[in-house]
């Protein structure tokens, strides 16, 4: 998959989108990648490489135990915490020209290019609104009250809760009704500050 190069802003655009096709495209009709089932098997460096990255996982599997598991992990801010240390390496890598980023700190044009923003029109929006309007008001109102208490007695218990998620979308229940749901018995997650 290649992302649209919008795609951290904004829905992606219709050039942005194009882009990421066509680099797909060349990758599947021109570049003859496809055309084996393995086309880096026998590489005996990426075979060395892949071995190396099995080792470095599974050491840092044992560093997750040896803070109780994922859970304790979590609640400890470590997952933040390696994310926000890989993320300042890398950055200085970028500020110190250890690692190239191609158009970004080395092979850079002075000009900018134009910065297209997908703009959704008013006509769809309210297209759109009055389209979800629709469904509640002409939604069987007793299915979709009992779906979305089903999902929550889910979710309170061991249950499963795809089924009753799923009866409650068949229910019509909007997105950020279940998700209401869901964050009523579980709460929202806040991440610690580690700063």
């Amino acid at each position: 998959h290649t992302n649209a190069y919008d795609e951290a802003y904004q829905v992606p655009n219709e050039a942005a989108a194009r882009l990421a096709l066509r680099t797909q495209q060349i990758l599947a009709h021109e570049s003859g990648v496809p055309n084996t089932v393995d086309p880096l098997g026998g590489s005996y460096f990426l075979e060395a490489l892949t071995d190396e990255l099995e080792e470095e996982a599974y050491r840092y599997f044992d560093r997750i135990q040896g803070l109780g598991g994922v859970i304790p992990a979590i609640r400890k801010g470590f997952f933040q915490q390696e994310i926000a240390n890989s993320a300042y390496r890398y950055q200085r890598e970028i500020e110190d020209r250890e690692r190239v980023i191609v158009g970004v700190n080395d092979f850079v044009v002075d000009e900018q290019p134009e910065f297209e923003v997908l703009r959704v029109s008013e006509a769809s929006l309210k297209a759109q609104t009055a389209r979800l309007n629709k469904i509640r008001r002409t939604r069987d109102s007793k299915k979709h009250a009992a779906a979305l208490d089903r999902l929550r007695k889910a979710c309170e218990s061991d249950d499963n809760t795809m089924p009753f998620l799923l009866d409650a979308v068949r229910a019509k229940a909007t997105l950020g009704e279940i998700c209401d749901v869901m964050r009523e018995v579980f709460g929202a997650y806040e991440e610690p500050l580690l700063y």
